[in-house]
């Protein structure tokens, strides 16, 4: 239940952002020497995410009647959400300054850990894991944007209509691909939570690994951004050799490390869960190479996003979608470990639709 009610909340932070981690960063890494430009980049993207919470909020209480049975599990989670209002991830990767970011961010996740570990000593104590988290979020990533608003002297600038019409246009595509894929991850579990509770665990124990997999690699992919922008300024040429290069780089990284993760499964799985779990352990072993593939589709998603090309990701993001239900929907009738091969078919179809997307805009470019 504490999962499900965290990837909930993931999936509505994933609409509450809205796509503009990824947008501020191109906007702020073009802008960032300009403090006005930046200040109504910043105050745009705050107006945008705190006008899609209130919207949420207001559906959250309206759907008691629909939730009523884990109602306080998703209440309780509600920070994480709030936190993604704030989150200024993307300005502190546009302005080259993600280390500061990383440092408050690390701070914050011991603080959340040793809270836990003093605080949460029964099971019953088990719902307010996600509070704290959330809380630990939303005070760090407030804090981090009065370091920005301090730092940079950004004065407020009142949302101009033209702007918030504009970024809702631009960033719709942003959001569908973003939803598509936190669905890619969570779908299988709401699916569980609903037909098959009794791998539900073993199966969240080892997404939660693979999780962690892919968070490292989307801190790469942040890392590369502002440096892939520079990059595509050049020339397209300069772009596509950088990142063949990297890719092939980080994918033989990636499956070292699935190689790793496939051999000390075992312990792995004691580690977290303090028992030798056979199922976790096999499912584990499944998705170990999940992450390798992730590598590949981490620098075809940045050539479309440097590319500005929205509706090819628009439209692999429907795409992802609909094989994300058919896959968890078969794999959850045939049952058993079956279940592990979904994130890696998934990933699979993604990478094949942005390699195919990208050489379609070759050809026509």
């Amino acid at each position: 239940m504490i999962m499900f009610a965290y990837r909930f909340s993931l999936l509505a932070g994933t609409i509450i952002n809205y796509g503009t981690t990824q947008s501020g960063i191109r906007d702020v890494a073009y802008n960032k020497d300009d403090t006005n430009e930046f200040a109504i980049v910043l105050y745009n993207v705050l107006w945008i995410r705190v006008s899609i919470f209130l919207i949420f909020l207001i559906g959250l209480i309206c759907s008691f009647s629909l939730f009523e049975s884990y109602y306080s599990y998703l209440l309780l989670a509600l920070p994480i959400v709030l936190a993604e209002v704030f989150n200024p991830l993307g300005f502190f990767i546009g302005i080259e300054k993600i280390k500061i970011f990383n440092l408050y961010n690390f701070v914050a996740n011991v603080a959340a850990v040793i809270a836990i570990v003093i605080f949460v000593k029964y099971p019953s104590d088990a719902i307010w894991v996600n509070f704290i988290l959330g809380m630990g979020n939303v005070i760090t990533y407030l804090t981090l944007l009065m370091y920005l608003i301090i730092r940079f002297r950004l004065v407020f600038h009142p949302p101009l209509k033209k702007d918030l019409l504009y970024m809702a246009r631009n960033n719709f595509s942003l959001t569908i691909n973003n939803i598509s894929a936190n669905l890619q991850q969570s779908v299988i579990i709401f699916a569980l939570k609903w037909t098959n509770s009794d791998l539900l665990g073993a199966y969240t124990l080892s997404d939660r690994v693979i999780g962690q997999c892919r968070n490292l690699l989307n801190i790469v992919s942040n890392a590369v951004y502002p440096n892939a922008v520079n990059v595509y300024k050049q020339s397209a040429a300069s772009w596509d050799n950088y990142r063949k290069r990297n890719k092939y780089l980080f994918t033989m990284l990636s499956f070292a490390g699935a190689i790793v993760i496939f051999m000390l499964s075992d312990f792995i799985i004691y580690t977290l869960s303090k028992k030798h779990d056979p199922n976790a352990i096999m499912l584990l072993r499944i998705m170990a190479f999940v992450p390798a593939i992730s590598a590949v589709n981490v620098f075809s998603m940045l050539d479309l996003l440097l590319k500005n090309n929205s509706k090819e990701i628009f439209k692999i993001a429907i795409m992802l979608i609909a094989v994300s239900a058919f896959v968890a929907f078969i794999l959850t009738r045939q049952g058993g470990l079956l279940i592990g091969t979904f994130t890696l078919i998934v990933e699979i179809s993604a990478g094949l639709m942005y390699e195919y997307a990208i050489k379609k805009a070759a050809q026509n470019g």
